[in-house]
């Protein structure tokens, strides 16, 4: 495969930075195996850092409001290539954003 000269990474590319981003949030956030990032807070009218923590079976982690917006600063500033009009997950085991499949009202995006 040709290598890619323009500097910019890829959204899945994870380097020593993005290791240690999983690292201090899991010591942030004990138990925490993946992050939910958007711009959208359902509690907001407008765009605003939001994140949800998920343990690796998949039940969500509670958040005070602190956490949940440094985390989603962090890796939203660790990713400013990203589409941040979708949502991502954040994977602490592997240190990669991937984009998330939403499912709401019978209906993925």
């Amino acid at each position: 495969m040709p290598e890619h000269r323009s500097g910019s990474r890829s959204v899945t590319e994870p380097d020593d930075r993005h290791r240690r981003l999983a690292d201090l949030l899991a010591d942030m956030i004990p138990g925490a195996a993946t992050f939910r990032v958007t711009l959208h807070d359902p509690t907001q009218a407008w765009p605003h850092p939001h994140a949800r923590a998920y343990n690796t079976a998949g039940k969500p982690i509670t958040l005070n409001r602190t956490q949940a917006i440094t985390a989603a600063r962090w890796i939203i500033r660790m990713y400013p290539e990203a589409t941040w009009g979708d949502v991502y997950d954040f994977d602490l085991t592997t240190a990669r954003l991937r984009r998330a499949v939403v499912v709401t009202a019978g209906r993925s995006r």
